[in-house]
């Protein structure tokens, strides 16, 4: 879906200007985005595989929710749309806990130029997965992961081939953050 949203510096500083998502794809504009790790204090961690008609990353395993941040919108305002939207969960704003932010860019072979700043969330989640309602043109698919082999297996991106590839940076942050949590 194509949505405007706020146009960001390299630095990541807003620069007052908005443009529509598939315009920013297209140029390599920077934007903000929203990433939301849900987990179970148990030590496991809710993964999404990505629909099969999304324009990057099809297919691929990734974060439990993720998306972009509407023009004007606050982070945790998104996240808690994008939860909804996503897997059909309705929390509180003061559920999510913030991580950080963190920079990252990927060019696709069908010339998307994505660049954007990830506010990253962690969330406790409990309910079961079949309580848990998928957008099917987003998601195709939810698991639980123990953190361990997930760990193992995304830490140093050795297995790209399954899960969308972020900065080693990136997981090591998400990872013992949520490391602390469990």
């Amino acid at each position: 879906m194509d949505e405007r949203i706020d146009i960001w510096d390299d630095n990541g500083h807003p620069t007052g200007t908005t443009a529509m998502k598939s315009e920013a794809h297209r140029k390599g504009l920077w934007h903000p985005t929203v990433h939301i790790w849900c987990y179970q204090p148990g030590g496991q961690i809710l993964l999404q595989k990505r629909g099969a008609s999304k324009d990057t990353f099809p297919g691929l395993w990734d974060v439990s929710v993720a998306g972009h941040i509407g023009a004007g919108e606050a982070p945790t305002i998104a996240a808690l749309r994008e939860l909804k939207e996503e897997i059909g969960l309705e929390i509180r704003e003061e559920e999510l806990e913030g991580i950080g932010i963190f920079q990252e860019e990927h060019m696709h072979p069908n010339g998307i130029i994505d660049r954007e700043f990830h506010h990253c969330y962690l969330l406790k989640l409990t309910p079961p997965l079949p309580q848990l309602k998928l957008q099917a043109e987003e998601v195709s698919d939810l698991k639980w992961m123990p953190y361990l082999r997930f760990a193992e297996e995304a830490w140093g991106l050795a297995r790209s081939d399954r899960y969308v590839p972020h900065q080693s940076k990136y997981y090591a942050s998400v990872l013992r953050a949520i490391k602390k949590r469990i």
